[in-house]
C-alpha cells in the first residue's frame, strides 16, 4: 500500500489550534504537518445514526476541517440507546441538524455541511464529489452498494462499517488500490434474510467500538500513516471481546473494478438488492387490510371467530404484542408451510411491526389459495398509536 497522504498540507495552525491539537502534534506520525492535513480534509459521513454519531464526534475532535453528513431521518427515541450525537431534546429533529450542533459544541472550528437527503443514484455523485473520502455508516444494502459504486467512479476511498446485534465489521474499500465492496460481496443477500437492527437489535456500545475504528482509519488515510485496513476485513465480536482479521483481495471478475467491468454508472440499487419494485408495491397496496381500530372492534365484538397472526420474531413480540395474537414465522408463509395451518375458508388477520412483512406473508398466503385473509395496516405500531398508547414502541 502506498502510504502517501490522501490530503495536501493546508494552512498553518493558529496558536489556539496548536494548543487544542497538541497531543496530536506530539505524535511523530502526525505532527504539525499531519494536523494541517486533517484541518484541510473534507470527509463525508453517510448516516448520522449508530455508526455515524460517534464517527462525526471523533472526526470533529481530531480537527477534520470539513465534515459532511448525509441523513434524511429525524431523531426517534429508540435511537438514543446508541446514537450518541443526539439527546432527548433532539427527538423529532433532523439528525443532520442535531449532529451538526453536537459537532459545534465539540469543536467550533469545524465546518459542517448538512445533506438532509436520501442518498440515491440520482444525487450520489453530486453529494460525494468534492470530498476526500467517505465514511459509510449506512444501515441498508442498497446504500452500501451505492456508496461503494459512487466512490469507485469518483476515485475516492470509503471506510465501511457494519453492525448487527453483537458483531461488527470494518474495512476500507478503494478501487484501484485494493478491493471494493463488490469484490468481497458481489451480490446482496436475499431480501429479508438479514434482519435490520430495528428487527434484530444491536448492543449500543458496539457502535462506538466499530465507529472509533472507522474514524481511526479515516484519520490514517488523511495523514498518510500506519497500515490502513485496505485488503483486510476486521471482524469484531463484542460478546467474546475479540477482533479477527480476514485478508480480502481485488476480484479480477468484479463487475465494477475488475479487468472487464460492466458497471460504468450508478444503477437502481433497490432493484439490484431485490427490494420491492413500484409494481410490487402497488400489488401490496391492493392487498386487503384492516385498520387498528377495526381490529380492536373485531376483537371486542367477535373474539375467537378469526385468527390473529404475528409474523415477527420472538424478541420483537416480547417488547410489545397485540393480545390474542399467535406467532407464525414469516418464513412459514413464504415457504408455503403455513397453508396447512389454516382452514381454506378460515378468517385470518396477519400483522408485523409496520405492515411490510405482513403484506409479504399475505401475498404468499393468498397465492396458496386462502382468500379470507387480511393484514393490519401499519402493524403493531398502528395498534399502539390508535388503540393502546400505553404500550411501548420500538
Amino acid at each position: 500500500m502506498d502510504r502517501h497522504a490522501l490530503v495536501d498540507v493546508g494552512r498553518d495552525l493558529s496558536a489556539e489550534e496548536v494548543q487544542r491539537y497538541s497531543r496530536h502534534l506530539l505524535l511523530p506520525e502526525v505532527g504539525r504537518e499531519g494536523q494541517r492535513r486533517l484541518v484541510n480534509a473534507r470527509v463525508l459521513v453517510v448516516g448520522a445514526g449508530g455508526l455515524g454519531s460517534p464517527t462525526v464526534m471523533y472526526l470533529a475532535a481530531a480537527g477534520v476541517g470539513t465534515i459532511g453528513i448525509v441523513d434524511p431521518d429525524v431523531v426517534d427515541e429508540s435511537n438514543l440507546q446508541r446514537q450518541v450525537a443526539h439527546g432527548q431534546d433532539d427527538v423529532g429533529r433532523p439528525k443532520v441538524q442535531s449532529a451538526a450542533e453536537t459537532i459545534a459544541r465539540i469543536n467550533p472550528g469545524v465546518t459542517v455541511v448538512q445533506h438532509p437527503v436520501r442518498l440515491e443514484a440520482a444525487n450520489a455523485l453530486e453529494v460525494l464529489r468534492g470530498y476526500d473520502l467517505v465514511v459509510d455508516g449506512a444501515d441498508n444494502f442498497p446504500t452500501r452498494y451505492l456508496v461503494n459504486d459512487a466512490c469507485a467512479l469518483l476515485g475516492i476511498p470509503h471506510v465501511w462499517g457494519s453492525i448487527f446485534r453483537f458483531q461488527g465489521q470494518v474495512s476500507i474499500w478503494w478501487a484501484g488500490h485494493g478491493p471494493c465492496y463488490r469484490c468481497v460481496f458481489p451480490t446482496p443477500p436475499p431480501p429479508g434474510s438479514v434482519p435490520s437492527c430495528a428487527e434484530g437489535g444491536v448492543l449500543g456500545v458496539l457502535c462506538a467500538a466499530v465507529a472509533s475504528v472507522q474514524a481511526a482509519e479515516a484519520i490514517k488515510l488523511v495523514v498518510g500513516m500506519g497500515e490502513p485496513a485496505i485488503g483486510r476485513l476486521l471482524l469484531h465480536d463484542s460478546l467474546a471481546q475479540r477482533w479477527d482479521t480476514l485478508t480480502v483481495q481485488r476480484n479480477p471478475d468484479c463487475a465494477l473494478c475488475g479487468d472487464h467491468p460492466t458497471i460504468h454508472e450508478l444503477i437502481d440499487y433497490e432493484q439490484f438488492c431485490g427490494l420491492p419494485t413500484q409494481q410490487e408495491d402497488d400489488m401490496h397496496a391492493m392487498l386487503p387490510t384492516v385498520t387498528a381500530t377495526e381490529l380492536a372492534q373485531m376483537l371486542r365484538e367477535r373474539p375467537g371467530s378469526f385468527r390473529l397472526v404475528d409474523v415477527r420474531g420472538e424478541d420483537e413480540r416480547q417488547i410489545v404484542s397485540i393480545p390474542g395474537a399467535e406467532a407464525v414465522p414469516l418464513d412459514d408463509f413464504v415457504s408455503g408451510r403455513a397453508n396447512a395451518m389454516f382452514g381454506e375458508d378460515e378468517e385470518v388477520v396477519i400483522h408485523c411491526k409496520v405492515g411490510g412483512r405482513s403484506a409479504t406473508a399475505l401475498q404468499a398466503f393468498v397465492a396458496g389459495g386462502h382468500t379470507n385473509a387480511r393484514h393490519l395496516d401499519g402493524g403493531v405500531l398502528a395498534w399502539v398509536r390508535d388503540v393502546d398508547p400505553s404500550l411501548p414502541t420500538y
